[in-house]
């Protein structure tokens, strides 16, 4: 790093840093952004601040947050192998009602290193000069040191100084941003403009040093000083202390015009924004039933003011009016083509009331709903004619009003995203968007091809005016999954799929509808000159140039972002450039977008991480959990197809492998390589990885595996962790709850299991504990509970799934468990490189890498007895 300019001329300098080092801002210069790659999405990564503390082995296990849920996790648990025998559990734990953490097991946050405020010792001035002042108070570092940013998560909380030691790509380096996560306690509020660097850009922070006498501050990215407008030339650095930027990491600048944050009504225009249902109507009698009892709950549990609309297609499209009265009555367009500007115009100016809120239509939706008819003819799922393209079109040109004929660079703004639910039981076969029925047509792969970019050109258009495509697939018949995503995912939706229409499904309608959602979103990420990020994968892309403030010198990366959901995150993969000479190096993230109040919020984090040349002082700063995600998310951006899954398989052995001989400890009088003890769980989380549901061969159909894909790509790191690594808890007598690591030991026959696999949630009842009518309904009631509170506020909303010991069903459970009864011979080998058979495994068990093979003869102490 540069050393950072010196303070002009008749200054005096002191320091008093947060740590025993100040930031040392660099003004090199950064190359160009890094490619955007994503299934779904470019490519981002979320950061945490870290601890500039260097935890311990032991530290690292308790630094995951203790489960608020009620989850005594005891001692540490096995992080690479199996307890001896039947599992040892620990002391039970709270009753099942009180509420659980999303991901208990999450890493926890770095605090942020904390030259938070100002010093409180030294002069304010020295001969008549004023004196630059360096940030943080011991005190107020303490108190840094204990606070959380859920929005940014790194994988390390130190960053070695040798290129060639920070660079190996087997672990790799990299933060996961969650723009969208909710703060709590909230973060500090600023309504006024923020001062920025006028050379790069960046946002002045807790991290610069500040110029007394006239107010300047100092650039933590690029060592430039800059006017704070005389708004820092105070008499007292106390009086410093009082700015929310220059104590605190994470601030808000919010733009409400006349409104202020704390005051906005609920009814406001968060609930101004429309809802559009688009009901496929070729649906068998069984689906609809399901449909029809999920769409009823779903207007039963929407607010009095929100307005709703309903449409629904097959061959032809029917746009309900609520206007008549408790009849259900529709105008009819045909399916075969887009609507024209005078359809919609007699839609729209017309006497029919499309919109409407559902204080005055709840009873027309009713009947609606239940008007709708099973599929008649004689016809395969499959080859039914199903025009949803030129449904959703109308249901945009609704939604837009009048402003539908202005010109294109004109757009209405809507109170917050308005959003399209679609309600599929099948692919698009008829009109614009549409594929062939069959894949044997003759000009399928060209169909196709065109169907994609028409869906896209439409979720871009949806999302130009604020709208949000989702849609939720149900039923046995494929969608054509790859037609369907771009619409869903250039307009910031989901694309969900669900077994039946029926409790998930109305689960999801309900969240999709209410989860909160920012429009507009942009997010910039600056960092010291030494950092280059060569990966974001999230759900955004590249902004274009015109779409942010321009400054001189900014190398920022910037990402454009459909929407901004508490349910995403961006994955970021960095490299150092060279050789790193200062003690920190810096970050910065800053979120602007526009939230469901109309306020438009910049939100910005800085992160400050110290840099080491021991490498075992690096690695005891590893976040395991947050690396096994980035890791897993960089492999599964390149598995596109079964095929490439296979083949991912086999490079997770081989990271596995590397790692080992990269950072792990060569034997005495050996060619055996030991694998570093301070990643004890990385190895098993991506075990679980190479075996589960996204890259193992549980999930059969390639619609399904398309859409896990997608799903996990752009998932917030709670879910994407639960989506690697699946979460295991064995119900105790009392209603308590103890969690055990995700091995089959777990399954004793007199006990209840659930497994928390972030899609789906299995409960396992023993067989003698169901053979006892009034204890297994007891313990299912606990074990549904649980689930239901572990899941309560994800989306999408997971399957739980119960069964019994010994049933056909539990072989989803036993399969997303790691075997440690038995040895099989196709569990024995990882890929042919390394052994997980677990046995009764040391706490730390280590694997040996010899020849380029992983031995597993440190792994076991002894065989199983029986």
């Amino acid at each position: 790093m540069a050393t950072p300019p010196p303070p002009p001329l008749g200054y005096t300098v002191t320091v008093s840093p947060p740590h025993p080092n100040t930031p040392t801002p660099r003004p090199e210069k950064r190359p160009t952004p890094p490619p955007f790659s994503s299934p779904v999405a470019p490519r981002f990564s979320p950061q945490i601040s870290h601890q500039d503390g260097l935890p311990s082995s032991s530290s690292k296990t308790s630094s995951i947050p203790s489960p608020a849920n009620g989850i005594k996790t005891g001692s540490p648990v096995p992080q690479f192998s199996t307890p001896p025998g039947p599992p040892v559990f620990s002391s039970p734990l709270q009753p099942a009602a009180v509420p659980f953490r999303a991901s208990p097991a999450s890493p926890q946050p770095v605090a942020f290193s904390s030259g938070s405020s100002l010093p409180t010792s030294s002069p304010l001035y020295r001969n008549g000069s004023a004196e630059l002042q360096s940030e943080a108070s011991d005190v107020a570092e303490v108190s840094m040191l204990s606070r959380e940013s859920p929005c940014v998560l790194f994988t390390a909380h130190k960053v070695l100084k040798h290129k060639k030691q920070a660079n190996v790509p087997s672990l790799g380096f990299g933060a996961i941003v969650s723009p969208g996560r909710e703060v709590s306690p909230g973060p500090q509020i600023i309504q006024r403009d923020p001062h920025r660097c006028q050379n790069c850009g960046s946002y002045v922070n807790l991290y610069c040093n500040i110029l007394l006498g006239s107010g300047q501050w100092q650039c933590v990215i690029c060592g430039k000083l800059n006017g704070s407008e005389g708004e820092y030339i105070v008499p007292s650095k106390e009086d410093l202390c009082n700015l929310p930027e220059l104590s605190s990491p994470l601030v808000d600048y919010v733009q409400t015009g006349n409104r202020r944050p704390g005051f906005i009504p609920v009814s406001d225009s968060r609930m101004s924004a429309p809802i559009f249902l688009v009901i496929d109507e070729c649906l068998d009698e069984a689906h609809l039933q399901h449909l029809q009892s999920s769409l009823h709950a779903f207007v039963d549990s929407l607010p009095p003011t929100t307005r709703i609309g309903i449409i629904s297609y097959g061959r032809t499209v029917s746009i309900y009016d609520f206007s008549e009265g408790s009849t259900a009555s529709a105008d009819v367009l045909p399916g075969n083509k887009s609507p024209s500007q005078e359809a919609l115009k007699t839609l729209i100016y017309g006497t029919g009331i499309y919109l409407s809120p559902i204080h005055a239509s709840l009873p027309v939706a009713h009947t609606i709903f239940s008007s709708l008819r099973p599929y008649k003819l004689n016809l395969p799922e499959a080859s039914r004619d199903r025009c949803l393209g030129t449904a959703v079109e109308i249901a945009l040109g609704i939604i837009q009003g009048p402003s539908a004929e202005t010109s294109r660079g004109v757009v209405k703004r809507s109170g917050g995203n308005s959003r399209i639910i679609v309600c599929a039981g099948g692919p698009n076969t008829y009109g614009p968007g549409s594929v062939p029925h069959s894949f044997s047509h003759p000009n399928y792969p060209y169909m196709e091809k065109t169907a994609l970019k028409w869906m896209e050109s439409l979720g871009r258009e949806a999302h130009r005016h604020d709208t949000v495509i989702d849609i939720f697939c149900a039923g046995t018949c494929p969608v054509r999954v790859p037609v369907l995503q771009p619409l869903a995912k250039t307009s910031g939706g989901v694309l969900v799929l669900h077994d039946d229409f029926g409790e998930a499904f109305g689960v999801n309608l309900q969240r999709a509808s209410t989860r909160a959602g920012g429009s507009r979103g942009l997010l910039e990420i600056r960092c010291s000159d030494d950092i280059l990020i060569t990966q974001v994968i999230g759900p955004g892309e590249e902004a274009p140039s015109d779409t942010h403030e321009a400054f001189k010198n900014d190398t920022s990366i910037s990402i454009q972002m459909p929407s901004v959901e508490e349910t995403q995150s961006f994955s970021l993969s960095m490299e150092t450039k060279a050789d790193i000479k200062s003690d920190y190096v810096y970050f910065q993230f800053s979120f602007q977008f526009s939230n469901i109040y109309q306020a438009d919020i910049s939100r910005v984090i800085t992160v400050r991480l110290p840099t080491v040349d021991s490498v075992s002082a690096y690695l005891e700063s590893v976040q395991d959990e947050v690396a096994a995600g980035l890791i897993a998310k960089r492999t599964l951006l390149q598995a596109k197809t079964a095929s490439d899954a296979i083949d991912m398989q086999m490079v997770i052995d081989e990271r596995v492998k590397d790692i080992a001989l990269k950072f792990g400890s060569q034997l005495p009088k050996s060619k055996l390589y030991q694998f570093p003890k301070e990643l004890s769980s990385l190895p098993e989380n991506l075990f679980h990885l190479r075996r589960g549901a996204l890259l193992g061969n549980i999930v059969g159909h390639e619609d399904e595996r398309s859409v896990l894909r997608n799903l996990f790509l752009n998932a917030s790191f709670d879910l994407s962790l639960r989506m690697v690594a699946p979460r295991c808890l064995m119900h105790r007598e009392g209603g308590t709850f103890e969690e055990l690591p995700a091995y089959d030991l777990a399954m004793q026959s007199d006990a209840a299991v659930v497994l928390d696999h972030g899609t789906d949630v299995f409960i396992w009842l023993g067989a003698e504990l169901a053979a006892q009518e009034g204890r297994s309904a007891a313990a299912l009631a606990a074990c549904r509970t649980l689930a239901e509170e572990l899941t309560e506020l994800r989306f999408p909303a997971p399957r739980i799934l119960a069964f019994k010991e010994g049933s056909s069903q539990a072989r989803y459970f036993v399969s997303r468990l790691i075997p440690a009864h038995k040895d099989p011979p196709y569990e024995q080998v990882f890929g042919g490189s390394y052994c997980f058979c677990f046995w009764r495994v040391d706490p730390y068990a280590s694997i040996l890498v010899h020849g380029g093979k992983v031995s597993p003869a440190s792994i076991f102490n002894s065989r199983p007895e029986g």
